[in-house]
C-alpha cells in the first residue's frame, strides 16, 4: 500500500511532459542496434506475441514506434460483420462501462468524471451523449495499439485537448481523480445511421503522440488552447470509415473512451470491468 502511494506521489511530482517528449524522440529515432535491443527487451518483458504480427523480428523495425504500432498479419483478427452489432475497437481490458448518469462517467470506485469536460468543455458537444452509454478500455504495453471503428461512421469533428500525462494504468485510475478528463486527449465525433458516436483517444505518460488516419500525428502548438476541426458530411472531402477500419493509433500505450447516444446501443451482457477485449469481437448490439 505504501509503495503504491509513493508511485502515485511520483506521478504528480515528475515532469511528465518532458519525460514523454524525451522518450518520444528515442522512439522515433532510427538508432540501429540500440533500437533493436530496446524492442527485444520490450518483447521479452511484456511477453508480446510476435507470431500474430506482420513483421516477426525485432530487427525488422527501423524505430521503436514502428514496432509499437506494428501491423497484424492478415487473419490475426476477425471483424464481426453482423450489421446489427458493434465490434471492439481495440485489444485491451475494459476499465469501466455503464450508463452516463447526470453527465458523469465512472472512472473507478469513488471516482466519477464529467462527460462535458472529457469532450472538451462544450455543453453543446456533450449534449447528444447525455443519458447514453460509455465504455473505457485500457491498452496495456503488450497490446496491439491501433484503434479501429466499432461501427461505420462519418467523421464530423475532431478536438485536441491539452492536459496532463498521468499514467492510465489501473493503479492510477483508482487513485487520480478525473484522470481521463484531465489528461491530453483527442476527441473524434462520428455520425452513424444509428446516432452520434465519440471515440476519445487519451494520452498518458510516455505516449509520444496520437495519430489518426485522416490527419496523421496530432501535434498542435504547445499551450492550453483547445483546437477543433470540422469535416463535411458529404462530398469528396467527407471522411467515412467502415466498421473495422483503422481510425488511429497510439505511439506508446493508453486508453480509449467511447460514448454513444441514448437508446442507441446495448453492451454485450457478458462483458464488464476487467473483461479482456479483442479487436473485432462482439462489443454490443444496436437498438432498433
Amino acid at each position: 500500500m505504501l509503495f503504491n502511494k509513493i508511485k502515485i506521489a511520483l506521478q504528480y511530482a515528475m515532469p511528465k511532459h518532458a519525460i514523454s517528449r524525451l522518450v518520444g524522440k528515442f522512439a522515433a529515432a532510427q538508432a540501429g542496434w540500440l533500437t533493436t535491443k530496446a524492442i527485444t527487451l520490450f518483447i521479452k518483458k511484456y511477453k508480446i506475441n510476435m507470431a500474430e504480427a506482420k513483421l516477426k523480428n525485432a530487427s525488422d523495425f527501423k524505430t521503436f514506434n514502428d514496432f509499437f504500432t506494428r501491423e497484424l498479419e492478415d487473419g490475426a483478427r476477425t471483424i464481426n460483420d453482423d450489421n446489427s452489432t458493434l465490434c471492439y475497437p481495440v485489444d485491451g481490458e475494459i476499465s469501466q462501462q455503464d450508463d452516463i448518469v447526470d453527465g458523469q462517467l465512472i472512472q473507478a470506485k469513488g471516482f466519477n468524471y464529467s462527460l462535458t469536460t472529457l469532450l472538451g468543455g462544450d455543453e453543446e458537444t456533450a449534449a447528444p451523449f447525455q443519458g447514453g452509454k460509455f465504455s473505457c478500455i485500457y491498452l496495456a504495453p503488450k497490446d496491439y495499439h491501433r484503434i479501429h471503428m466499432p461501427m461505420s461512421g462519418t467523421l464530423r469533428e475532431m478536438i485536441y485537448i491539452p492536459g496532463d500525462l498521468f499514467s492510465v494504468n489501473p493503479l492510477t485510475a483508482n487513485n487520480v481523480p478525473n484522470l481521463f478528463a484531465r489528461n491530453e486527449r483527442v476527441v473524434t465525433i462520428f455520425d452513424t445511421v444509428n446516432g452520434p458516436m465519440a471515440i476519445v483517444l487519451v494520452g498518458a505518460t510516455i505516449v509520444a503522440s496520437i495519430e489518426t488516419v485522416w490527419a496523421g500525428t496530432i501535434t498542435p502548438p504547445a499551450g492550453k488552447d483547445i483546437f477543433k476541426w470540422q469535416y463535411p458530411a458529404t462530398g469528396v472531402d467527407a471522411i467515412h470509415l467502415n466498421k473495422g477500419d483503422e481510425m488511429g493509433r497510439f505511439k506508446l500505450g493508453s486508453t480509449v473512451v467511447a460514448t454513444f447516444a441514448p437508446n442507441m446501443i446495448e453492451f454485450n451482457a457478458q462483458a464488464g470491468p476487467e473483461t479482456v477485449t479483442r479487436l473485432g469481437e462482439h462489443f454490443g448490439d444496436l437498438v432498433t
